[in-house]
């Protein structure tokens, strides 16, 4: 039987077993644990992506488009620090005059960086404790950014595993936004880094999905309703490296 592919040119091994957990803990958008969800969890190998060393840095320009316009193009993209390679697999876009922007608290310490040119990290701590990792979008002085929820690994699964705690190759080492800021060993000074010069943290080219997920962003019950509801959630159809809940998300 012909091996299935979750992306192009991106190979994933046939799981070995699957298996259905049910979460018992309420919905967190730094975690991605949601109550009373039946989740098929399986345990692929590692990503490989052929050609790894020949990806190359997205340019700054790449970046500086509307945030609901670069999160898509985001999905397959590569994030590169030291000897760790995640593929991005899920993301959610943050615009001016949202009120689940954190613009909407004008340009404070925190937030300037979500300010700045497009192509730069935005870094900050969720409950005092998850390291959420988000790329700014558009141009500078707009307030626009994109959230990185979910990742898959393609290498340094050892210097994940370690960062994170956890010893598994099962999703829920990288399904949620929390957990790839972890895994990528980053803190709020990374906040302002500039993500296409090379050295530190990268967003290199990567193969692009065949098909997306659409869905209501996760975790912003305090935004206004057209905010809540707006279909800013993105992620790779066919793959197991998203984060909960998954049965708001539809194909594009």
């Amino acid at each position: 039987m012909k091996q299935p592919r979750l992306f192009k040119g991106v190979a994933i091994a046939k799981p070995k077993k699957k298996i259905s957990k049910t979460s018992k803990s309420g919905c967190d958008s730094a975690t991605g644990s949601c109550p009373r969800a039946t989740i098929r969890v399986t345990k692929p190998e590692i990503h490989s992506v052929p050609s790894l060393e020949k990806m190359k840095i997205m340019p700054s320009e790449f970046f500086e488009i509307d945030a609901l316009d670069l999160a898509p193009r985001l999905l397959g993209k590569l994030l590169r620090r030291d000897d760790v390679v995640l593929q991005i697999t899920e993301v959610e876009a943050y615009r001016p005059n949202d009120s689940a922007c954190h613009a909407r608290f004008g340009i404070t310490p925190r937030t300037a960086p979500v300010f700045g040119q497009g192509g730069h990290a935005y870094v900050y701590l969720c409950y005092g404790l998850h390291t959420m990792l988000n790329v700014v979008a558009d141009k500078e002085g707009v307030g626009a950014a994109v959230l990185i929820r979910s990742c898959a690994p393609v290498t340094g699964l050892k210097t994940i595993q370690q960062r994170r705690g956890q010893i598994t190759e099962k999703p829920i080492l990288l399904t949620g936004p929390g957990k790839v800021g972890q895994a990528l060993g980053i803190s709020t000074d990374w906040s302002n880094h500039a993500l296409y010069t090379p050295g530190g943290l990268e967003v290199l080219d990567g193969p692009e999905p065949d098909k997306i997920l659409i869905g209501p962003r996760v975790g912003i019950e305090y935004a206004l309703p057209e905010h809540v509801s707006a279909l800013w959630r993105f992620a790779i159809a066919g793959t197991p490296w998203i984060s909960a809940p998954k049965n708001t998300l539809r194909p594009l």
